[in-house]
């Protein structure tokens, strides 16, 4: 008795802590002990709602405790929630969920996905992505090229890197390693005409590309010579081209546009803003060989308001674009030192974002020349008012062109190439 008194005595000194009922065992008989009294009742314990823990309590359950070393974050393996009786309810997460996160932590481990279901290989992505994966300097690209081998241009059909060289410069293996683009947009990337990635338009994994815009890259005829020899030699490169946009280069004169004519399929260029000295000669002989129009008023094509950047690694890319801008953050602190060095007769560069310097002023004394393909494939034939013998005259002259055409193939066909071309066509 006197060992329960001192209990019941303990439990009433403590009163402010809110422990709940306390039950204890004597003789064979279970007792509550009362908070407001002292002494022990033999009393049936009454049911009443009892919450262990509050309506704000959360709990984290961390499994592999043993990766703390290299501080990773760990998912936990079940799901709490609070029922409305505000008692907490853990479930296990489901096996799929389970398998998904644990090969999206080790994702570039994957040796191949080609031929893997496409609805799961999406959830799959989306899940690396999530965990910032493919930003990674070294496993991410290899991470990337096992989904840009396996699912082309699912992974992203569109990139717009508009005004976005830092990007570029950064993450180009990642850029090279997208299959099956239809539309990129490099545009104010002042990337010239030795750059790596202009090389890579040429090869056979950007083919496929539809609608390029190159608007102010400081090209010159010798970058169009090296983008244009596979499709006037071999017949490949960016054969499917639509859409070209090569305006705000002034370094482009009326030979580089020669190179332009193999692009066969082209329905929309632009050419303003380039360096062309007999601009009425070009509009004709864009007319005559392409059969492009020259267009009065500014074209919807190349606003680059349609330009996007569209696919699953929609997201992948911004997270690219602002660890690039997280990354250049700290050199605003450098601004005394660059004007010490200034001061003592030295430079320091630093990149900034490269903007269109082009002034309003510039693009109205270059002229509008963007030029398009007419839907009536038929407006320059003869009038019907012609006399019938005026068809026959013409067809033959066209059969006795298309005899010496065939003439000259089987002599001259290895004199088309030039000398530059061939230099060019090694180097590949």
């Amino acid at each position: 008795q006197n060992w329960t008194r001192g209990m019941s005595y303990c439990l009433h000194s403590e009163s402010h802590l809110d422990a709940g009922p306390i039950y204890v065992r004597e003789n064979g008989k279970l007792h509550v002990v009362n908070q407001g009294a002292s002494g022990i009742q033999n009393v049936t314990p009454k049911t009443r709602p009892f919450r262990l823990f509050s309506r704000g309590f959360s709990v984290e359950l961390c499994m592999n405790r043993e990766d703390d070393r290299a501080r990773r974050q760990r998912t936990d393996h079940f799901i709490f929630t609070y029922t409305k009786e505000g008692n907490l309810r853990y479930s296990a997460k489901s096996l799929f969920s389970l398998v998904l996160g644990y090969i999206s932590d080790n994702v570039d481990h994957i040796d191949s996905l080609i031929g893997f279901p496409e609805q799961i290989a999406e959830k799959l992505f989306s899940a690396a992505e999530a965990r910032q994966k493919f930003t990674e300097p070294v496993t991410g690209l290899r991470a990337l090229q096992k989904f840009t081998e396996a699912y082309g241009n699912l992974v992203l059909c569109s990139l717009c890197l508009r005004n976005r060289y830092l990007v570029i410069s950064e993450k180009l293996e990642e850029i090279k390693s997208f299959r099956e683009l239809t539309c990129l947009d490099l545009s104010c990337c002042k990337l010239g005409d030795e750059h790596e990635l202009l090389e890579h338009l040429t090869k056979e994994a950007l083919s496929s590309v539809k609608r390029l815009l190159l608007k102010d890259n400081s090209l010159s005829d010798a970058g169009l010579r090296r983008m244009t020899a596979p499709v006037r030699v071999l017949k490949k490169g960016l054969e499917n081209l639509l859409v070209l946009d090569l305006s705000c280069n002034p370094k482009i004169t009326d030979v580089g546009i020669g190179y332009l004519l193999s692009f066969k399929k082209l329905n929309c260029l632009d050419i303003s803003g380039t360096g062309l000295k007999d601009v009425n000669a070009v509009i004709k002989r864009i007319q005559m060989q392409i059969g492009l129009v020259h267009s009065k008023v500014p074209l919807k094509e190349f606003d680059h308001s349609n330009c996007k950047t569209e696919g699953w690694a929609e997201q992948t890319v911004l997270q690219w674009e602002q660890a690039v801008m997280e990354a250049i953050k700290p050199q605003d602190n450098l601004r005394s030192r660059t004007a010490a060095l200034r001061f003592y007769g030295k430079t320091h560069r630093i990149e900034e974002v490269v903007k269109c310097k082009l002034t309003e002023a510039e693009a109205k004394a270059s002229g509008n020349l963007q030029f398009y393909k007419e839907k009536v494939q038929n407006c320059h034939l003869p009038l019907k008012k012609e006399v019938a013998g005026s068809h026959e005259l013409k067809n033959n002259k066209k059969r006795a062109l298309a005899e010496q055409e065939r003439g000259r193939t089987s002599k001259q066909k290895h004199l088309c190439l030039a000398v530059e071309d061939w230099d060019l066509l090694n180097t590949y």
